[in-house]
């Protein structure tokens, strides 16, 4: 028989090397991801989402001069051209942020032509566009579908007090500031995941940064993938109280249903970046700033889990966390997603650059399973 039509079919290429890459780097079975060689927790606690972003893209960290000229830039590139406000006005109001942010995403491709994808000064300037206006447009989208108006950007605000901002229209604390830049941070890459993936595929035909940014915000929107932190605070609602726990759990498990924000792909053990949001947690509760029957049912799932589920490797993971931590801060739960795009932004970008070093159009083949060598019958005759 024809060699290729052995071919083993891997579902969902698990486990398949895509491509070589020097951003991020994870150890599923010691819960260890690394940006260019940084512990994502060093990063979290040291760092902010900016001077993450320019390691990622431009693989180092950056010297002074350069990151206050990346500060700048993209500070004075959060303001959204009167056009592109227009068009969100017109926009469903009932659409998902996420629609919002794809479809003004790949617009900006036609104000801010790109189409040299090999010359350094449009990567570079699409990079802070993209990365400056993502928050601008989440924000003015929740606003327009509750019938505010945008509020413009605040120069004298760091990157994540100014999304705080225009959504809330007032300054956040010290510490939802800290949570939501962490956050950012922590969300900025996670290998080759589908989204990123995505944005590698359609970066190799050498479209435009915006194009694929929208792909990989397309990718992102799915439940499987970006979606399972809102379908957590959905869980916890339904639960309603730390008594239900065990039984839900136990219902889920003899149905053989997902439960959302446990298991991993990659990790076997412990989610770094789900320890570092657990602090987070424990801090809010310190402040008041979580409601107890929130960590109370969070508590008893994870301990549920941990007792059923440990043999198998499955863990609560990022979106467990994040879910809990977005709530208790007062963000939206459909802008869940859209805020950890605003961060994955950074790694889409890096791995879209690092495509193009060494570019070559993805093109997988198939295993065919349909007939051959059919007649065709006139439509009498069928």
């Amino acid at each position: 028989m024809d060699e290729k039509l052995m071919m083993d079919v891997v579902p969902g290429l698990e486990g398949i090397p895509a491509a070589e890459s020097a951003i991020s780097f994870i150890d599923g079975e010691a819960g260890i991801l690394e940006y260019r060689g940084i512990t994502v927790e060093a990063l979290a606690e040291k760092s902010d989402f900016l001077e993450t972003a320019w390691l990622l893209i431009f693989g180092r960290l950056p010297k002074k001069d350069e990151l206050d000229k990346w500060r700048t830039d993209i500070t004075y590139h959060t303001r959204l051209k009167l056009k592109i406000l227009r068009m969100m006005e017109y926009l469903p109001e009932n659409g998902h942020p996420m629609h919002y942010l794809q479809a003004v995403t790949s617009a900006m491709g036609m104000y801010y032509p790109a189409r040299d994808t090999l010359d350094a000064e449009t990567r570079y300037w699409s990079a802070v566009r993209l990365i400056a206006k993502m928050p601008t447009i989440v924000a003015a989208c929740m606003r327009l579908k509750h019938g505010d108006a945008p509020i413009q950007p605040r120069n004298d605000l760091s990157f994540a007090a100014n999304f705080y901002y225009m959504l809330n229209e007032h300054e956040p604390s010290a510490l939802v500031e800290q949570i939501l830049d962490a956050m950012l941070t922590l969300h900025a890459d996670h290998t080759m995941n589908a989204s990123t993936f995505s944005a590698r595929v359609v970066g190799s035909t050498l479209a435009d940064p915006y194009t694929v940014v929208s792909s990989a915000i397309g990718t992102l929107s799915g439940p499987l993938h970006g979606g399972a932190n809102e379908e957590v605070v959905h869980m916890i609602d339904e639960i309603g109280s730390k008594e239900n726990v065990r039984p839900y759990i136990e219902r889920k498990l003899e149905r053989k249903e997902k439960i959302m924000g446990v298991g991993h792909r990659v990790y076997r053990t412990r989610d770094p970046r789900g320890e570092v949001l657990k602090g987070f947690i424990r801090e809010l509760a310190g402040h008041k700033a979580i409601d107890l029957r929130t960590i109370e049912i969070s508590a008893e799932i994870e301990s549920v889990v941990k007792e059923k589920l440990e043999m198998k490797h499955l863990h609560p993971n990022v979106d467990f966390y994040s879910g809990i931590v977005f709530k208790a801060i007062g963000i939206p739960t459909e802008l869940f997603t859209p805020i950890f795009a605003m961060g994955r932004v950074a790694g889409w970008l890096a791995h879209w650059m690092e495509q193009l070093k060494t570019n070559r159009i993805y093109r997988p083949t198939q295993k065919y399973t349909g007939l051959r060598a059919q007649v065709y019958a006139p439509v009498g005759e069928r």
